[in-house]
């Protein structure tokens, strides 16, 4: 019996033991996390995982440190089990993040669970209302791809992180650890090598070439990145942590924060002069710096004082005595109770930032807003598939008058990693003409007819013969915006050809281009046989055009706003009764009215002319003297249309 108990309470100890030594463990990952050094963190984490301890603190900071490093689905895996087995020690906030993750591995109507779950946890907070509001928008996005662009991975060859790509006159400069420099430390957050910035020239296709790093004192050991360079090129403001004259500055949280800092270029083109920004703080960071057109406004990111969510996008006026002015929210249309960060102001004024309070597919997205001075920022809007992704997207910059942009993105496939690498964003042309060849008086499709495309020097790009049903498409050889000439041919059954000039649109759209063949025993030029219309019939000594006429003229102008080429001469006749010379005017009159009616409904006068032939033109033996029925003398009270 004492040998029993004494083996019982040995294993108490150990047991004891054990326990202990897990909470040594657990405050150890603790202390490193709240120092942001998550893999450090992480790595105890698990360790203390896999020895079979467990707790709603471990698996929310071991989903934290991959959250906070943006891998989302390793994430998810530890906020699903932080869900399923501590459901009632949850925080509202990680109903939000475990959603984002699943948005990122495409587990959609799980994630609609977990905001439903976020909405009533957090007291339908604004950011919950927002998401749960807006998830047919969320699904619409998800399902849907804006085919007018293309995105391509242009850092597939960097091993490390790469980032933030900012324009500096036809150059770009970007943030990268992937590129060893002399003295680069690892960073504990992520286990990466210090960002530094470099410079990389802009090849013909968008890709980057003949890299090199920025030189002079704007490197320090710890992070460079993100810059913005006024258009002389002379002058930069660029994000750094809180390191200046050779000292590293933590605050109360003993973090390194992000400060901007402002540099100068020296004669020998290295990078001199370097100075803290007076509105930055030890307590707070400042990153992310982007410039108005007018280089008076100096935009970034901060989680200051009066930020309504974790970090907002914020601006300071460049006063001209070179000081700024108090930075000042841009509010609750743009910043939320998330992450708004990266701001960017386009050649044609147009706010650009990321941020993942906004409804996006997962991660951080991209944004783009407007903005009058008078009213403000107008509604957000997500740039859709395949600029943003599942994953961070981040970084976006665009020459929108040259059509070429460029982003970052941690997102896999593509050529890409799980570590940020920079995109090229350009239009995605791939247009495609299609339609039908038709019989002009029957509308029957025309089978076996010939159809080409042209350029603008009457080259044929490319050829096709269509089928049973007249159908044809043209689907390469194609650039976007440019003017080609649709041209289609019956030989066989000797139809006159026919062209139409058209303009390719942008991107991958589709542009119906339908041509009607006028059939042989149509003249050349006579409009109403092409088009197979009623005649344009007048009263008895009548010049005004009748409702009947009305409907066949509205053909005639429909054909010369789709042809603007197409040039007619009206034709006006009488019947014979009458004096000659009387006939004469009136038709005259009747050709003037019939061109007016023209005229009058858009159509260009110089494109139209008119003659009146009186009785001279009779179309049947009704001539002066014989007698007639009212319905033979009609039809010499006519107006016909022959093109020119």
């Amino acid at each position: 019996m004492k040998r029993r108990t004494i083996i019982g309470m040995l294993s108490v100890f150990l047991l004891m033991g054990g326990a202990f030594a897990q909470e040594n463990k657990i405050k150890k990952a603790n202390e490193e996390f709240e120092n942001y050094d998550y893999i450090d963190a992480r790595k105890i984490y698990l360790n203390v995982v896999g020895d079979g301890y467990e707790s709603a603190q471990v698996f929310e900071k071991l989903g934290d440190t991959y959250y906070f490093n943006s891998e989302y689905p390793e994430a998810n895996k530890w906020y699903g089990k932080l869900i399923d087995s501590y459901p009632d020690e949850i925080e509202p906030e990680y109903y939000f993040r475990a959603a984002q993750t699943l948005k990122s591995v495409g587990k959609y109507e799980e994630a609609k669970i977990m905001v439903e779950k976020f909405t009533a946890a957090s007291n339908n907070s604004n950011l919950a209302q927002t998401q749960m509001n807006n998830w047919e928008s969320f699904e619409q996005l998800a399902n849907s791809q804006n085919k007018k662009f293309k995105v391509t991975n242009i850092t597939t060859e960097l091993s490390g992180s790469d980032f933030g790509p900012s324009f500096y006159g036809n150059n770009i400069v970007f943030a990268s650890s992937s590129i060893n420099t002399e003295g680069n430390k690892i960073h504990d957050w992520n286990g990466l090598p210090y960002l530094d910035l470099f410079e990389a020239e802009i090849d013909v296709d968008g890709s980057l070439k003949n890299v090199k790093q920025l030189q002079g004192d704007i490197k320090s050991p710890y992070h460079e990145s993100s810059a913005v360079f006024t258009k002389d090129g002379q002058t930069v403001y660029f994000t750094r942590n809180n390191y200046i004259d050779g000292k590293k500055k933590r605050g109360k949280k003993r973090l390194v924060s992000l400060k901007i800092y402002k540099a100068t270029k020296n004669d020998d083109g290295t990078w001199g002069n370097v100075k803290e920004l007076p509105f930055n703080d030890d307590s707070y960071s400042v990153a992310h710096p982007a410039l108005n057109l007018e280089e008076t406004r100096l935009y970034f990111s901060s989680d200051m004082d009066g930020s309504l969510g974790k970090s907002d996008i914020w601006y300071v006026d460049i006063l001209k005595n070179g000081s700024y002015g108090e930075p000042t929210n841009l509010g609750p249309i743009i910043n939320t109770e998330e992450r708004e960060t990266f701001p960017f102001i386009s050649d044609e004024n147009r706010l650009y930032f990321s941020s993942d309070g906004h409804v996006g597919l997962g991660g951080l997205d991209i944004f783009r807003t407007s903005h009058n001075d008078s009213e403000g920022f107008y509604a957000v809007t997500n740039l859709e598939q395949p600029i943003n992704s599942h994953q961070d997207d981040f970084g976006f910059i665009v020459k929108e008058k040259e059509k070429i942009g460029y982003l970052s993105s941690n997102r896999e496939g593509n050529g890409g990693s799980s570590s940020d690498d920079i995109y090229l964003l350009t239009e995605n042309c791939n247009p495609v003409i299609y339609g039908a060849i038709t019989d002009a008086k029957t509308g029957e499709p025309l089978e076996g007819s010939k159809v080409y495309l042209m350029d603008g020097n009457n080259q044929v790009v490319s050829q096709g013969i269509t089928e049973a049903n007249g159908n044809y498409q043209f689907e390469d050889d194609m650039d976007c915006e440019k003017q080609y000439v649709v041209r289609a041919s019956n030989e066989q059954k000797e139809y006159e050809p026919v062209e139409k000039v058209v303009m390719t649109p942008q991107g991958s759209m589709m542009l119906q281009v339908d041509l009607a063949l006028t059939p042989p025993d149509c003249p050349v030029n006579d409009l109403g046989c092409r088009l197979d219309l009623q005649p344009i019939y007048f009263d008895f000594d009548k010049h005004n055009i009748r409702p009947d006429a009305e409907v066949e003229l509205a053909k005639i102008l429909q054909a010369m706003k789709e042809y603007p080429q197409l040039n007619i001469h009206i034709e006006s006749h009488t019947d014979s009764r009458g004096n000659d010379a009387y006939n004469m005017q009136l038709s005259e009159r009747r050709a003037k009215s019939t061109l007016e009616w023209l005229v009058e409904k858009g159509i260009d006068g110089d494109r139209l002319s008119s003659k009146g032939y009186g009785e001279s033109q009779l179309i049947n033996n009704c001539s002066n003297g014989v007698n007639c029925s009212e319905e033979a003398h009609q039809l010499n009270r006519r107006s016909m249309f022959i093109i020119q």
